[in-house]
Protein backbone atom coordinates (compact mmCIF):
# COMPACT_ATOMS: atom_id res chain seq x y z
CA UNK A 1 0.00 0.00 0.00
CA UNK A 2 3.03 2.39 1.05
CA UNK A 3 4.99 1.48 -2.44
CA UNK A 4 1.60 2.23 -4.15
CA UNK A 5 0.92 5.69 -2.61
CA UNK A 6 4.88 6.13 -3.87
CA UNK A 7 4.37 5.54 -6.98
CA UNK A 8 1.59 7.69 -7.01
CA UNK A 9 3.51 10.48 -5.31
CA UNK A 10 6.34 10.39 -7.57
CA UNK A 11 3.43 10.72 -10.94
CA UNK A 12 1.92 13.56 -9.50
CA UNK A 13 5.85 15.06 -8.81
CA UNK A 14 6.70 14.63 -12.68
CA UNK A 15 3.29 16.09 -13.59
CA UNK A 16 4.54 19.26 -10.78
CA UNK A 17 1.40 18.60 -9.18
CA UNK A 18 3.60 19.34 -5.81
CA UNK A 19 0.19 19.51 -3.61
CA UNK A 20 -1.00 16.05 -4.46
CA UNK A 21 2.02 14.60 -4.14
CA UNK A 22 3.30 15.90 -0.73
CA UNK A 23 -0.40 14.58 0.01
CA UNK A 24 0.45 11.51 -1.29
CA UNK A 25 3.93 10.74 -0.05
CA UNK A 26 2.60 12.12 3.33
CA UNK A 27 0.05 9.28 3.30
CA UNK A 28 2.62 6.75 2.75
CA UNK A 29 5.11 7.42 5.73
CA UNK A 30 2.07 7.32 7.72
CA UNK A 31 1.33 4.21 6.56
CA UNK A 32 5.44 2.97 6.45
CA UNK A 33 7.61 5.04 8.48
CA UNK A 34 10.35 3.33 7.62
CA UNK A 35 10.65 4.20 3.74
CA UNK A 36 13.40 5.70 3.16
CA UNK A 37 14.77 8.88 5.09
CA UNK A 38 18.20 9.78 5.99
CA UNK A 39 17.42 9.04 9.76
CA UNK A 40 15.38 6.06 9.07
CA UNK A 41 18.31 4.98 6.71
CA UNK A 42 21.75 6.74 6.80
CA UNK A 43 23.52 4.32 3.85
CA UNK A 44 20.44 6.26 1.41
CA UNK A 45 22.87 8.30 -0.18
CA UNK A 46 19.66 10.18 -2.52
CA UNK A 47 18.30 11.17 0.93
CA UNK A 48 21.57 13.20 1.29
CA UNK A 49 20.92 14.45 -2.11
CA UNK A 50 17.39 15.55 -1.28
CA UNK A 51 18.25 16.62 2.07
CA UNK A 52 21.27 18.95 0.89
CA UNK A 53 19.40 20.28 -1.90
CA UNK A 54 16.42 21.76 0.59
CA UNK A 55 19.29 23.13 2.60
CA UNK A 56 20.77 25.09 -0.45
CA UNK A 57 16.91 26.35 -1.63
CA UNK A 58 16.68 27.62 1.89
CA UNK A 59 20.35 29.41 1.62
CA UNK A 60 21.45 27.42 4.46
CA UNK A 61 24.90 26.63 2.80
CA UNK A 62 27.05 25.61 5.56
CA UNK A 63 24.44 22.87 6.37
CA UNK A 64 23.98 21.77 2.53
CA UNK A 65 27.85 21.04 2.02
CA UNK A 66 27.57 18.98 5.64
CA UNK A 67 24.62 17.02 4.13
CA UNK A 68 26.21 16.50 0.83
CA UNK A 69 29.48 15.46 2.12
CA UNK A 70 27.81 13.14 4.98
CA UNK A 71 26.35 11.81 1.23
CA UNK A 72 29.57 11.58 -0.01
CA UNK A 73 30.93 8.77 2.46
CA UNK A 74 28.10 6.80 1.68
CA UNK A 75 28.45 6.49 -1.92
CA UNK A 76 31.04 8.50 -4.12
CA UNK A 77 28.00 9.61 -6.61
CA UNK A 78 28.25 12.34 -9.66
CA UNK A 79 24.80 13.87 -8.19
CA UNK A 80 26.16 14.71 -4.50
CA UNK A 81 29.44 15.77 -5.79
CA UNK A 82 27.71 17.86 -8.45
CA UNK A 83 25.07 19.40 -5.47
CA UNK A 84 28.08 20.00 -3.11
CA UNK A 85 30.37 22.33 -6.09
CA UNK A 86 26.91 23.66 -6.76
CA UNK A 87 26.68 25.22 -3.28
CA UNK A 88 29.86 25.78 -2.23
CA UNK A 89 29.90 28.26 -4.91
CA UNK A 90 26.60 29.65 -4.43
CA UNK A 91 28.30 30.42 -0.93
CA UNK A 92 31.45 31.97 -2.51
CA UNK A 93 29.01 33.85 -5.04
CA UNK A 94 26.91 35.21 -1.74
CA UNK A 95 30.14 36.02 0.40
CA UNK A 96 31.14 38.26 -2.75
CA UNK A 97 27.69 40.18 -3.03
CA UNK A 98 27.37 40.45 1.18
CA UNK A 99 31.12 42.53 0.50
CA UNK A 100 29.55 44.86 -1.70
CA UNK A 101 26.53 45.14 0.86
CA UNK A 102 23.98 43.90 -1.78
CA UNK A 103 22.87 40.74 -0.27
CA UNK A 104 22.07 42.74 2.82
CA UNK A 105 19.87 45.42 1.16
CA UNK A 106 17.78 43.21 -1.39
CA UNK A 107 17.34 40.81 1.30
CA UNK A 108 15.36 43.31 3.40
CA UNK A 109 11.62 42.21 3.89
CA UNK A 110 10.69 45.78 3.41
CA UNK A 111 12.43 46.31 -0.41
CA UNK A 112 9.12 46.24 -2.29
CA UNK A 113 7.57 48.99 0.46
CA UNK A 114 10.61 51.24 -0.24
CA UNK A 115 10.73 51.12 -3.95
CA UNK A 116 6.68 51.96 -3.65
CA UNK A 117 6.83 54.60 -1.56
CA UNK A 118 10.23 56.34 -3.21
CA UNK A 119 8.85 58.42 -6.67
CA UNK A 120 11.39 57.56 -9.11
CA UNK A 121 11.35 53.70 -8.05
CA UNK A 122 7.35 53.15 -7.59
CA UNK A 123 6.42 53.52 -11.47
CA UNK A 124 8.95 51.18 -12.07
CA UNK A 125 6.86 48.18 -10.27
CA UNK A 126 4.01 48.79 -12.64
CA UNK A 127 5.99 46.83 -14.93
CA UNK A 128 5.27 43.51 -14.30
CA UNK A 129 8.48 41.80 -15.58
CA UNK A 130 10.25 44.70 -13.79
CA UNK A 131 8.17 43.81 -10.18
CA UNK A 132 9.25 40.05 -10.99
CA UNK A 133 12.73 40.47 -11.10
CA UNK A 134 13.04 42.58 -8.06
CA UNK A 135 11.21 39.61 -6.43
CA UNK A 136 13.50 37.09 -8.09
CA UNK A 137 16.64 39.14 -6.08
CA UNK A 138 14.17 38.93 -2.58
CA UNK A 139 14.27 35.71 -2.96
CA UNK A 140 17.70 35.14 -4.16
CA UNK A 141 19.96 38.54 -3.27
CA UNK A 142 22.78 36.80 -5.08
CA UNK A 143 20.86 37.78 -8.62
CA UNK A 144 21.39 41.49 -7.52
CA UNK A 145 25.13 42.30 -9.03
CA UNK A 146 24.02 39.98 -12.32
CA UNK A 147 20.96 42.07 -12.32
CA UNK A 148 22.58 45.30 -11.54
CA UNK A 149 25.14 45.07 -14.77
CA UNK A 150 22.39 44.32 -17.09
CA UNK A 151 22.31 47.58 -18.56
CA UNK A 152 18.87 48.53 -17.43
CA UNK A 153 18.85 52.15 -15.78
CA UNK A 154 15.58 51.12 -13.44
CA UNK A 155 18.07 48.34 -11.49
CA UNK A 156 20.53 52.03 -10.94
CA UNK A 157 17.21 53.89 -9.64
CA UNK A 158 16.42 51.10 -7.43
CA UNK A 159 19.95 50.96 -6.45
CA UNK A 160 20.32 54.57 -5.09
CA UNK A 161 16.77 54.46 -3.58
CA UNK A 162 17.66 51.51 -1.00
CA UNK A 163 21.10 53.51 -0.41
CA UNK A 164 19.24 55.72 1.22
CA UNK A 165 19.64 58.58 -1.69
CA UNK A 166 17.06 61.36 -1.04
CA UNK A 167 15.17 61.09 -4.71
CA UNK A 168 12.30 63.64 -4.08
CA UNK A 169 11.76 64.01 -0.46
CA UNK A 170 10.96 60.75 0.70
CA UNK A 171 11.93 58.30 3.62
CA UNK A 172 13.25 60.81 5.88
CA UNK A 173 14.24 59.83 8.94
CA UNK A 174 12.21 61.05 11.84
CA UNK A 175 12.06 64.72 12.77
CA UNK A 176 13.85 66.12 9.18
CA UNK A 177 10.92 66.84 7.50
CA UNK A 178 9.98 70.59 6.93
CA UNK A 179 7.00 70.58 9.96
CA UNK A 180 7.80 70.53 13.51
CA UNK A 181 9.61 72.82 15.52
CA UNK A 182 13.18 72.00 16.42
CA UNK A 183 13.67 69.33 13.73
CA UNK A 184 16.40 70.09 11.06
CA UNK A 185 16.99 69.21 7.24
CA UNK A 186 18.30 66.06 6.33
CA UNK A 187 22.11 66.13 4.55
CA UNK A 188 21.69 65.43 1.03
CA UNK A 189 23.83 61.81 1.15
CA UNK A 190 26.00 60.97 -1.40
CA UNK A 191 25.23 59.76 -4.46
CA UNK A 192 25.25 55.77 -5.49
CA UNK A 193 28.52 54.19 -7.02
CA UNK A 194 27.68 53.34 -10.69
CA UNK A 195 27.18 49.58 -11.00
CA UNK A 196 29.99 47.38 -11.85
CA UNK A 197 30.48 47.15 -15.94
CA UNK A 198 29.71 43.79 -17.50
CA UNK A 199 28.45 41.76 -20.43
CA UNK A 200 24.61 43.34 -20.68
CA UNK A 201 21.45 41.36 -21.05
CA UNK A 202 18.64 41.47 -23.47
CA UNK A 203 16.45 44.13 -21.92
CA UNK A 204 13.08 42.99 -20.00
CA UNK A 205 10.28 43.73 -22.68
CA UNK A 206 8.50 47.08 -22.71
CA UNK A 207 5.10 47.48 -20.43
CA UNK A 208 1.95 46.95 -22.32
CA UNK A 209 0.27 50.19 -23.33
CA UNK A 210 -2.75 49.14 -20.60
CA UNK A 211 0.18 48.89 -17.86
CA UNK A 212 1.62 52.61 -19.08
CA UNK A 213 -1.49 53.91 -18.58
CA UNK A 214 -1.85 53.08 -15.12
CA UNK A 215 1.73 54.18 -14.69
CA UNK A 216 0.87 57.97 -15.73
CA UNK A 217 -2.54 57.85 -13.57
CA UNK A 218 0.03 57.09 -10.47
CA UNK A 219 2.75 59.21 -11.54
CA UNK A 220 0.49 62.26 -12.05
CA UNK A 221 -1.71 61.32 -8.49
CA UNK A 222 1.98 61.23 -6.84
CA UNK A 223 2.78 64.49 -8.09
CA UNK A 224 -0.28 66.09 -7.43
CA UNK A 225 0.65 64.44 -3.42
CA UNK A 226 3.78 65.77 -3.86
CA UNK A 227 2.27 69.13 -4.47
CA UNK A 228 -0.18 69.02 -2.05
CA UNK A 229 2.66 68.24 0.58
CA UNK A 230 4.84 71.32 -0.66
CA UNK A 231 1.95 73.74 0.04
CA UNK A 232 1.16 72.35 3.33
CA UNK A 233 4.66 72.94 4.42
CA UNK A 234 4.80 76.27 3.76
CA UNK A 235 1.37 76.97 5.55
CA UNK A 236 2.56 75.37 8.19
CA UNK A 237 5.66 77.83 8.49
CA UNK A 238 3.39 80.57 8.31
CA UNK A 239 1.13 78.54 10.89
CA UNK A 240 -1.58 78.76 9.10
CA UNK A 241 -2.71 75.18 10.66
CA UNK A 242 -5.93 75.41 9.09
CA UNK A 243 -4.67 75.20 5.51
CA UNK A 244 -1.64 73.07 6.03
CA UNK A 245 -4.07 70.43 7.41
CA UNK A 246 -6.30 70.72 4.71
CA UNK A 247 -3.11 70.59 2.28
CA UNK A 248 -1.72 66.99 3.94
CA UNK A 249 -5.33 65.56 3.90
CA UNK A 250 -5.52 66.23 0.55
CA UNK A 251 -2.15 64.73 -0.09
CA UNK A 252 -2.95 61.59 1.92
CA UNK A 253 -6.42 61.24 -0.11
CA UNK A 254 -4.43 61.73 -3.60
CA UNK A 255 -1.86 59.20 -3.31
CA UNK A 256 -2.54 57.32 0.15
CA UNK A 257 0.58 55.33 0.21
CA UNK A 258 3.07 57.65 1.71
CA UNK A 259 2.57 58.10 5.54
CA UNK A 260 4.25 60.70 5.99
CA UNK A 261 1.50 62.74 5.13
CA UNK A 262 -0.68 61.62 7.50
CA UNK A 263 2.60 62.31 10.18
CA UNK A 264 2.64 65.76 8.94
CA UNK A 265 -1.03 66.07 9.18
CA UNK A 266 -0.09 65.05 12.88
CA UNK A 267 1.91 67.50 13.88
CA UNK A 268 -0.61 69.91 12.55
CA UNK A 269 -2.94 68.83 14.51
CA UNK A 270 -0.66 68.99 17.60
CA UNK A 271 0.19 72.47 17.25
CA UNK A 272 -3.42 73.16 16.87
CA UNK A 273 -3.90 71.51 20.51
CA UNK A 274 -5.81 68.94 19.62
CA UNK A 275 -3.96 65.88 20.40
CA UNK A 276 -6.28 62.79 20.75
CA UNK A 277 -6.77 64.17 17.15
CA UNK A 278 -3.62 63.83 16.73
CA UNK A 279 -3.07 60.62 18.05
CA UNK A 280 -5.57 58.81 16.07
CA UNK A 281 -4.15 60.52 13.06
CA UNK A 282 -0.49 58.83 14.15
CA UNK A 283 -2.40 55.37 15.15
CA UNK A 284 -3.70 55.42 11.12
CA UNK A 285 -0.45 56.30 10.09
CA UNK A 286 1.34 53.18 11.90
CA UNK A 287 -1.69 50.96 10.44
CA UNK A 288 -1.16 51.75 7.16
CA UNK A 289 2.62 51.90 7.01
CA UNK A 290 1.84 48.07 8.33
CA UNK A 291 0.20 47.11 6.08
CA UNK A 292 1.79 48.39 2.74
CA UNK A 293 5.43 47.60 4.85
CA UNK A 294 7.05 51.27 4.90
CA UNK A 295 10.31 52.31 6.35
CA UNK A 296 10.58 51.23 9.56
CA UNK A 297 11.75 54.61 10.29
CA UNK A 298 8.34 56.61 9.12
CA UNK A 299 6.50 54.17 11.95
CA UNK A 300 8.77 55.34 14.53
CA UNK A 301 7.61 58.96 14.13
CA UNK A 302 4.46 58.00 14.04
CA UNK A 303 4.87 56.67 17.39
CA UNK A 304 7.62 59.25 18.58
CA UNK A 305 4.53 61.75 17.83
CA UNK A 306 2.10 59.65 20.16
CA UNK A 307 4.13 59.47 22.59
CA UNK A 308 4.63 63.65 22.68
CA UNK A 309 0.84 64.02 22.42
CA UNK A 310 0.50 61.92 25.52
CA UNK A 311 3.10 64.07 26.78
CA UNK A 312 1.06 66.80 26.41
CA UNK A 313 -1.50 65.50 27.67
CA UNK A 314 -0.24 64.55 30.91
CA UNK A 315 -0.18 60.97 30.60
CA UNK A 316 3.24 59.86 31.25
CA UNK A 317 2.88 56.18 30.98
CA UNK A 318 1.08 56.14 28.04
CA UNK A 319 4.03 58.49 26.67
CA UNK A 320 6.69 56.35 28.25
CA UNK A 321 5.03 53.32 26.44
CA UNK A 322 4.96 54.97 22.70
CA UNK A 323 8.70 56.48 23.08
CA UNK A 324 9.78 52.79 23.84
CA UNK A 325 7.85 51.76 20.84
CA UNK A 326 9.41 54.21 18.69
CA UNK A 327 12.85 53.33 20.01
CA UNK A 328 12.01 49.62 19.20
CA UNK A 329 11.91 50.57 15.60
CA UNK A 330 14.08 53.02 14.87
CA UNK A 331 16.16 54.39 18.07
CA UNK A 332 17.28 58.05 17.49
CA UNK A 333 18.86 60.69 20.44
CA UNK A 334 15.73 63.33 20.06
CA UNK A 335 13.16 60.17 21.30
CA UNK A 336 15.44 58.89 23.87
CA UNK A 337 15.75 62.09 25.56
CA UNK A 338 12.36 62.60 25.31
CA UNK A 339 11.46 59.45 26.89
CA UNK A 340 14.15 60.15 29.58
CA UNK A 341 12.56 63.04 30.26
CA UNK A 342 8.98 61.57 30.58
CA UNK A 343 10.51 59.06 32.97
CA UNK A 344 11.88 61.49 35.41
CA UNK A 345 9.03 63.81 35.77
CA UNK A 346 7.26 60.00 36.18
CA UNK A 347 8.93 58.95 38.68
CA UNK A 348 9.39 62.89 40.66
CA UNK A 349 5.23 62.34 40.12
CA UNK A 350 4.56 59.06 41.74
CA UNK A 351 6.98 60.39 44.54
CA UNK A 352 4.45 63.32 44.99
CA UNK A 353 1.61 61.27 44.56
CA UNK A 354 2.76 58.93 47.37
CA UNK A 355 3.40 61.94 50.25
CA UNK A 356 0.99 61.66 53.09
CA UNK A 357 2.20 63.02 56.18
CA UNK A 358 -0.63 60.68 58.25
CA UNK A 359 1.00 57.12 56.85
CA UNK A 360 4.63 58.56 57.41
CA UNK A 361 3.22 59.24 60.74
CA UNK A 362 2.09 55.78 61.29
CA UNK A 363 5.00 54.38 59.59
CA UNK A 364 7.42 56.10 62.12
CA UNK A 365 5.15 54.62 65.18
CA UNK A 366 5.46 51.30 63.84
CA UNK A 367 9.24 51.24 63.71
CA UNK A 368 9.20 52.85 67.15
CA UNK A 369 7.39 49.20 68.38
CA UNK A 370 9.59 47.19 66.06
CA UNK A 371 12.78 49.16 67.83
CA UNK A 372 11.59 48.62 71.05
CA UNK A 373 10.98 44.94 70.45
CA UNK A 374 14.54 44.79 68.97
CA UNK A 375 13.48 43.72 65.58
CA UNK A 376 15.41 46.86 64.16
CA UNK A 377 15.75 45.27 60.42
CA UNK A 378 11.66 45.71 60.72
CA UNK A 379 12.43 49.62 62.04
CA UNK A 380 14.47 50.31 59.18
CA UNK A 381 11.85 49.18 56.68
CA UNK A 382 8.69 51.16 58.62
CA UNK A 383 11.34 54.18 59.37
CA UNK A 384 12.13 54.04 55.44
CA UNK A 385 8.74 54.07 53.79
CA UNK A 386 7.93 56.48 56.76
CA UNK A 387 10.52 58.88 54.83
CA UNK A 388 8.96 58.11 51.58
CA UNK A 389 5.74 59.31 52.92
CA UNK A 390 6.99 62.82 54.26
CA UNK A 391 10.74 63.03 53.48
CA UNK A 392 10.50 66.62 55.19
CA UNK A 393 10.06 65.52 58.65
CA UNK A 394 13.95 64.79 60.17
CA UNK A 395 12.48 62.75 62.77
CA UNK A 396 12.35 59.69 60.03
CA UNK A 397 15.86 59.65 59.53
CA UNK A 398 17.06 60.45 63.04
CA UNK A 399 15.34 57.04 64.10
CA UNK A 400 16.49 55.26 61.14
CA UNK A 401 20.22 56.51 62.34
CA UNK A 402 19.34 54.62 65.85
CA UNK A 403 18.12 51.51 63.78
CA UNK A 404 21.38 51.38 61.34
CA UNK A 405 23.48 52.40 64.69
CA UNK A 406 22.06 49.34 66.79
CA UNK A 407 22.75 47.08 63.26
CA UNK A 408 26.41 48.15 63.30
CA UNK A 409 25.76 49.75 59.83
CA UNK A 410 27.95 52.96 60.63
CA UNK A 411 28.16 54.68 57.64
CA UNK A 412 24.59 54.28 56.60
CA UNK A 413 23.78 55.45 59.94
CA UNK A 414 26.13 58.29 60.20
CA UNK A 415 24.56 59.31 56.25
CA UNK A 416 21.08 59.22 57.98
CA UNK A 417 21.53 61.52 60.87
CA UNK A 418 23.66 64.14 58.47
CA UNK A 419 20.37 64.07 56.69
CA UNK A 420 18.02 64.92 59.62
CA UNK A 421 20.42 67.90 60.36
CA UNK A 422 20.01 69.53 56.93
CA UNK A 423 16.49 69.09 57.22
CA UNK A 424 16.13 70.98 60.92
CA UNK A 425 19.95 72.31 61.63
CA UNK A 426 19.03 73.01 65.40
CA UNK A 427 17.27 69.09 66.08
CA UNK A 428 18.95 68.50 69.25
CA UNK A 429 18.57 64.59 69.32
CA UNK A 430 19.96 64.45 65.41
CA UNK A 431 23.43 66.10 67.14
CA UNK A 432 23.41 63.99 70.17
CA UNK A 433 23.02 60.71 68.18
CA UNK A 434 25.27 61.72 65.82
CA UNK A 435 27.95 62.30 68.49
CA UNK A 436 27.68 58.65 69.75
CA UNK A 437 27.66 57.23 66.36
CA UNK A 438 30.40 59.12 66.04
CA UNK A 439 32.07 57.78 69.40
CA UNK A 440 31.29 54.82 68.24
CA UNK A 441 33.55 54.95 65.15
CA UNK A 442 36.03 56.13 67.56
CA UNK A 443 36.28 59.59 65.66
CA UNK A 444 36.79 61.32 69.12
CA UNK A 445 37.33 64.76 67.71
CA UNK A 446 34.33 64.98 65.89
CA UNK A 447 32.26 63.30 68.43
CA UNK A 448 33.05 66.43 70.57
CA UNK A 449 32.42 68.73 68.08
CA UNK A 450 28.74 67.41 67.23
CA UNK A 451 27.98 67.34 71.20
CA UNK A 452 29.17 71.07 71.82
CA UNK A 453 26.81 71.85 68.45
CA UNK A 454 23.76 69.87 70.44
CA UNK A 455 24.48 72.27 73.78
CA UNK A 456 24.66 74.91 71.71
CA UNK A 457 20.70 74.45 69.75
CA UNK A 458 19.53 72.68 73.40
CA UNK A 459 18.37 76.16 74.76
CA UNK A 460 15.68 75.14 77.15
CA UNK A 461 18.41 72.59 78.53
CA UNK A 462 16.19 69.72 78.00
CA UNK A 463 18.75 67.34 77.33
CA UNK A 464 21.43 69.05 79.12
CA UNK A 465 22.48 66.40 81.36
CA UNK A 466 22.89 63.63 78.48
CA UNK A 467 24.99 66.11 76.61
CA UNK A 468 27.25 66.26 79.41
CA UNK A 469 27.33 62.89 80.24
CA UNK A 470 28.28 62.33 76.17
CA UNK A 471 30.76 64.98 75.96
CA UNK A 472 32.38 63.43 79.68
CA UNK A 473 32.72 60.05 77.84
CA UNK A 474 33.85 61.54 74.73
CA UNK A 475 36.54 63.36 76.78
CA UNK A 476 37.75 60.54 78.78
CA UNK A 477 38.41 58.94 75.66
CA UNK A 478 40.45 61.65 73.86
CA UNK A 479 42.58 61.65 77.25
CA UNK A 480 43.44 58.21 77.35
CA UNK A 481 43.88 58.33 73.32
CA UNK A 482 46.50 61.36 73.58
CA UNK A 483 47.44 61.06 77.14
CA UNK A 484 51.07 59.76 76.09
CA UNK A 485 51.75 61.74 73.05
CA UNK A 486 54.17 64.80 72.43
CA UNK A 487 53.13 68.20 71.33
CA UNK A 488 54.91 67.07 67.84
CA UNK A 489 52.91 63.59 67.49
CA UNK A 490 49.36 65.35 68.57
CA UNK A 491 50.65 68.12 65.86
CA UNK A 492 50.66 65.13 62.80
CA UNK A 493 47.69 63.48 64.18
CA UNK A 494 45.54 66.40 63.91
CA UNK A 495 47.00 67.41 60.61
CA UNK A 496 45.77 64.49 59.06
CA UNK A 497 42.42 66.24 59.43
CA UNK A 498 41.48 68.05 56.15
CA UNK A 499 39.66 71.02 58.86
CA UNK A 500 42.50 71.35 61.12
CA UNK A 501 45.35 71.53 57.85
CA UNK A 502 43.07 74.15 56.18
CA UNK A 503 43.05 76.66 59.48
CA UNK A 504 46.30 76.05 60.55
CA UNK A 505 47.42 77.18 56.45
CA UNK A 506 45.05 80.29 57.23
CA UNK A 507 47.43 83.24 57.73
CA UNK A 508 44.74 84.99 59.83
CA UNK A 509 45.04 82.58 61.72
CA UNK A 510 49.00 81.96 62.11
CA UNK A 511 48.88 85.43 63.41
CA UNK A 512 46.10 84.65 66.02
CA UNK A 513 48.32 81.98 67.23
CA UNK A 514 51.22 83.60 67.38
CA UNK A 515 49.90 86.70 69.25
CA UNK A 516 48.26 83.69 71.90
CA UNK A 517 51.69 82.39 72.64
CA UNK A 518 53.14 85.77 74.28
CA UNK A 519 49.64 86.77 75.22
CA UNK A 520 46.94 84.74 76.28
CA UNK A 521 44.11 87.34 77.03
CA UNK A 522 44.25 87.91 73.02
CA UNK A 523 43.28 84.87 72.02
CA UNK A 524 40.27 85.57 74.62
CA UNK A 525 39.55 89.01 72.89
CA UNK A 526 39.68 87.03 69.05
CA UNK A 527 36.85 84.29 70.28
CA UNK A 528 34.64 86.99 70.94
CA UNK A 529 34.46 86.46 66.91
CA UNK A 530 32.19 83.21 66.33
CA UNK A 531 33.75 82.25 62.83
CA UNK A 532 37.02 82.69 65.28
CA UNK A 533 35.98 80.89 68.46
CA UNK A 534 34.66 77.62 66.02
CA UNK A 535 38.01 77.47 64.41
CA UNK A 536 40.12 77.77 68.03
CA UNK A 537 37.35 74.97 69.49
CA UNK A 538 38.30 72.63 66.49
CA UNK A 539 42.20 73.35 67.12
CA UNK A 540 41.33 72.88 71.10
CA UNK A 541 39.18 69.74 70.11
CA UNK A 542 41.90 68.40 68.10
CA UNK A 543 44.82 68.56 70.99
CA UNK A 544 46.71 71.53 69.34
CA UNK A 545 45.85 74.33 71.61
CA UNK A 546 45.56 72.24 75.10
CA UNK A 547 43.96 74.62 77.88
CA UNK A 548 45.86 72.47 80.91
Amino acid sequence: MADALKDQGNKAFAAKDYDKAIELFTQGIAIDPKNHCVAVNPSWSKGYARKGAALHGARRYDDAIAAYEAGLKVEDSPALRKGLKEVQDAKAHDAEDDNLGLGKMFADRNLLAKLAANPRTAKHLADPSFARQIQMIQQNPKLASQLLSGGDPRMIDVLGALMGVDMQGFSRPEGSDDLPEGYAKAEEPAAPPPAPKKAKTPPPPEPAAEDQDMDDEDAKAQKEATEAKKIGSEAYKKRDFEAAAAAFSKAWETWPKDITFLTNLAAVQFEQGDYDTAIATCEKAVEEGREMRADYKLVAKAYGRIGTSYSRKGDLESAIKFYQKSLTEHRTADVLNKLHDAEKQKADADRKAYLDPEKSAEAREQGNVSFKAGDFASAVKSYSEAIKRDPSDARGYNNRAAAYLKLVALPEALKDVNEAIKIDPVFVKAHIRKAHILFTMRDYTKALEAIQEAAVHDTDRKNANEIQQQENKIQHAIYSQRGTETQEETLERAMRDPEVAQIMNDPIMQSILEQAQGNPQALQDHMKNPMIRQKIQKLVNAGIIRTR
